[in-house]
């Protein structure tokens, strides 16, 4: 993995940065120095992009600055290894979907779901049926586009299947992903135990003996083929002022994109933890990170409060605590596979009530 690319840096590697981010109309000119415009361009950029806002030239930022070069029709898309990735492809999946062409979730990475997607395209359309996204193919989804106009029909297959299975968390399949710190740790095993007691199906993408890499993590998610994937964390900051928990989903402006699903359970789960907990609601926000957008199924990512900051810190590490987040994250669950006239007001339902009602099986 390549260093950081940080203020004061220069060479070849910050012009072809700051060609990239001339090229995408955050900067006026390439340069090959990396000051104080170049940091405002690359915060610009990662915040359009739904990457964490730094301004310092991470190994994810430098690999969306290449990948949003790209525009469709500027290359020849078909599968390869290691897989293609661009806005173009992203443009790609988005137009297929809209046209009801099940290229899986819209991630600007070029798999075989894309390329099957692309076939069937291609017989519809009459052009030759090879998986690739060539002049031919592009052309003809052009000129489909003018007279197609639809919704975003894979994208709402997640909120079909999520309505389907009813409201029983009895047999449903759900990923924990726990950060390393031993009270995220703690929480995560704790409603891992009350999940398990209520028939679901857990799997935790780490034990106190491993510590799998974020690839590792993802791969084992994908794996179980869950239902919903819970990332638990708790964020850091220079200053110590920053407190409080906030939620994030898949998203991204830039691909037209975000998970119903994923965002629905963003604003439930965020909901009742700042209903329950005096932690500062810090809101639901869609971004790109990897591990929401190369996860399959719908996920979010939970951080609960800051672990730079001594109020929320001292939170966390108090059990009571954690099981009152425990019981704010499994009504969540809950309210995520009820009907909207079954469901109850933020903060009023008790995981006693969900056992009356009888959804324990």
């Amino acid at each position: 993995m390549p260093p950081d690319i940080t203020q004061g840096e220069s060479g070849d590697l910050v012009f072809q940065l700051t060609d990239y981010l001339s090229r995408l109309g955050y900067l006026p000119a390439a340069k090959n120095n990396f000051d104080d415009g170049v940091v405002q361009a690359v915060k610009a950029f990662q915040q359009a992009r739904g990457l964490t806002i730094s301004g310092v030239v991470d190994a994810i930022t430098l690999r969306s600055l290449e990948e949003a070069r790209w525009k469709l029709g500027d290359r020849t898309l078909s599968l390869d290894t290691p897989p293609m990735r661009g806005d173009d492809v992203a443009h790609l999946q988005s137009q297929l979907s809209e046209m009801g062409f099940n290229c899986g979730r819209v991630d600007g990475i070029f798999g075989a779901d894309t390329e099957s997607a692309v076939k069937e395209f291609q017989k519809s359309v009459g052009v030759k049926v090879d998986g690739q996204c060539g002049p031919a193919t592009v052309m003809s989804m052009m000129r489909l586009m003018k007279i197609v106009s639809g919704g975003a029909p894979i994208q709402l297959r997640d909120e079909v299947n999520r309505t389907g299975k009813g409201p029983a968390l009895a047999g449903k399949v759900i990923v924990l992903d726990p950060a390393g710190l031993p009270e995220i740790f703690d929480l995560a095993q704790r409603l891992e135990g009350r999940l398990i007691a209520l028939g679901v199906n857990v799997f935790m993408t780490r034990n106190a003996q491993t510590n799998p890499s974020e690839h590792e993590r993802i791969e084992s998610a994908n794996n179980a083929s869950p239902d919903l994937v819970i990332s638990l964390r708790q964020d850091e900051y220079p200053n110590e002022s920053a407190h409080g928990v906030a939620t994030y989903y898949y998203g991204s402006d830039s691909h037209g994109v975000h998970s119903i699903v994923g965002e629905r359970f963003a604003n439930l789960v965020q909901r009742e933890i700042s209903a329950r907990t005096d932690l500062l609601n810090c809101r639901t926000h869609a971004k790109t990170w990897d591990i929401l957008r190369l996860t399959k199924s719908p996920t979010v990512r939970i951080d609960l409060g800051y672990h730079s900051n001594p109020a929320d810190s001292k939170k966390i590490a108090d059990p009571v605590f954690r099981e009152t987040l425990v019981e704010a994250m499994l009504i969540a669950i809950q309210r995520l596979y009820l009907n909207s006239e079954n469901d109850a007001k933020t903060g009023t339902l008790k995981i006693a009530d969900l056992r009356r009602a009888g959804l324990r099986k």
